[in-house]
This record gives C-alpha cells, structure tokens and sequence, in this order.
C-alpha cells in the first residue's frame, strides 16, 4: 500500500459521487458582486486592471473531506496582501468569510480550492489616486487543483533550478503579496519543458533558493528542515508543515538556503495549497537523496494531512 492511499481513496470516492451530483454548481461556483452563478459564466470586465495589468491581490484557502482548511489565516494574509497595494476589499470581512463557505455549501464540492480576488477596478492608477479607485472583488469555489498529480505523489517530483530566469526581486515585487504577476513563473515552466520535466524553481540572483511557480521549497539535510527567508511568500501550507515539524520533533530553519544546498540534500519538498507536501526525487536530472521519498517527507505528509481533521486548524462546513 502506497503512503499516499491515506487521503486518495476517501478522495476518489468523492470525486465520483461529485461528477454524478445533478448540482448546478457541481463543477463551481462564482460570485462577482451580484447573484451566484457556475464558474464558467462567470466573466470580468474587459477594463478592469486586475485583467489588463494583473493590478491584483489574492488567496487561496481549501476545503478537504467538507472541512475549510485554516480559512481565517488564508484571510487574514489575503488582508495584508491588499494593504500592501493599498486596495481594500468592497464587502466586510465577515461577509467575506460568510460568502466563502456558503458558495462551498451550495456546490456540494467536498474537497475544493477557493480563490479570493480583490482588483484595482475599472480605473487606471495613472490617472487616479488609490482611494478614487473603486476595488472589485471576485470569488470562485472549483473542485480541488492538484500541482503534483496522486502517481507523482507516490514516486516524486522530478525538477530544475532555473538558469535562464531568476525570482522577480523584492525590489520589484514584494514576494509576500500573493499576486498573479507570473512572468517569471511561466518563463521558468517553459524552462522546466525544454529541459524535461514538469517544476522549476527559481533562485534570487544573489546563489540562493527562491521559490516555484505558487510553492514553497523545504529541503531536509541531516534530519533537519532548511526553506528560504528572502524572495518568497510567506505560504500557509509552509506553515503548516513547520508546525507538523514541531509536533513531530524535527528541528527546521527559515534561512537563506544557498543553490548548493539543493543538490546537497537528503530529501526535498515542494509545499502548496493545491497539493499539500509534494516530493521532488529528482533534481536537474540527478537523484536527491536516493532517488525515493524520504521518511521525513512521508512523516510531514501524513501529519500535514492529519492536521484537515483538527478542530484547532478546520471546521466542518454545513452544506444544504
């Protein structure tokens, strides 16, 4: 039995049950200031910022087995995003909050990624000031994303350092912002395809780990955690892992982690909202570590995923 049938039999049995649902919503939900609507008529103005210059901030918080996952940390980061481009989101937060769980009880989707949107609007920031600019908000429930599919969980990733792009630098763009500004990004993707594989990541010009295309890097050397202080979001789902560290007794570090580091390492994970802890088994064409996942990977895996049933961490949504 694969480590992984922990969470992906319950998973697949309610995928079934979603894709025969009747559900006007089974297949999402939008909202974008009036009625709710399924996602894919959901539409945004042509001249709006956040379409035409990505002048956004955003969130992504889940939903696992009917249960929001640390909903209120994924908002409270969401606010701080909007301060720092000085957008401010036009419902209450509370009625935020309200919103999101109520479109994932409507769906009827159980296991869900939920995305929260606040735009600049419809006018251009060259021309006006911030506070005269009247922000929009969007948001969507779809059924759950996957960055490293159920097989790639059980094998691991395989993965580059990119050499032909480096992290946008903080100067330019504050990395704790979660924005859709992805050039780097996608330039990294296509790097990845060139060279043979699926996952790049991204360094920040000064020898030192950044992150991927919407994850954070851990590396484990020696028993011990090592993920990147500088040029990164601050990820919920990182956090996660480092409090399933302190649980499991395994010492970690936000630090600078130097390139070198990587091909050094005795195990490496990618961590994200949409996949949770993800194995990488092969670097730049080479084996990290042995070549498998590591026991500290699998031993964050299943604690990272225990944590969907904690009361401290979840709640159960009511669906109707």
């Amino acid at each position: 039995m694969a480590y992984t049938d922990y969470i992906f039999e319950g998973y697949r049995k309610r995928l079934a049950e979603l894709r025969e649902s009747t559900n006007p919503f089974a297949d999402g939900i939008a909202w974008t200031g009036g009625d709710y609507m399924p996602v894919h008529e959901a539409t945004v103005p042509l001249l709006d910022n956040g379409f035409m210059k990505s002048d956004l901030a955003y969130d992504v918080p889940a939903v696992w087995d009917g249960r929001y996952f640390r909903l209120d940390d994924h908002i409270e980061r969401f606010e701080r995003s909007c301060a720092k481009l000085r957008l401010t989101c036009p419902i209450p937060r509370e009625e935020l909050r309200h919103r999101l769980i109520e479109m994932v009880a409507r769906s009827g989707i159980r296991d869900a990624y939920v995305m929260m949107i606040v735009t600049r609007g419809l006018r251009y920031l060259r021309q006006y000031a911030p506070e005269e600019c009247e922000n929009r908000c969007y948001l969507m429930v779809t059924p759950f994303l996957w960055v490293i599919d159920e097989e790639l969980q059980k094998t691991g990733a395989s993965a580059i350092i990119a050499r032909d792009v480096r992290r946008v630098p903080p100067g330019a763009m504050d990395p704790t912002v979660k924005n859709l500004q992805w050039g780097d990004f996608t330039r990294a993707l296509l790097e990845a395809r060139d060279r043979g594989c699926s996952y790049a990541l991204l360094t920040d010009g000064d020898r030192n780990l950044a992150e991927g295309s919407g994850f954070n890097v851990v590396l484990v050397k020696d028993g011990r955690l090592f993920t990147p202080a500088r040029g990164v979001l601050e990820g919920v789902t990182r956090k996660s892992v480092l409090l399933a560290a302190d649980r499991l007794g395994i010492p970690w570090e936000i630090t600078d982690v130097p390139v070198s580091a990587a091909y050094d390492c005795d195990e490496m994970m990618f961590v994200t909202t949409a996949g949770g802890v993800m194995p990488v088994t092969t670097l730049d064409g080479e084996k990290v570590g042995d070549g498998s996942v590591g026991p500290v990977t699998q031993a964050l895996w299943k604690a990272y995923w225990d944590q969907h049933y904690d009361p401290e961490a979840s709640f159960a949504v009511s669906y109707e």
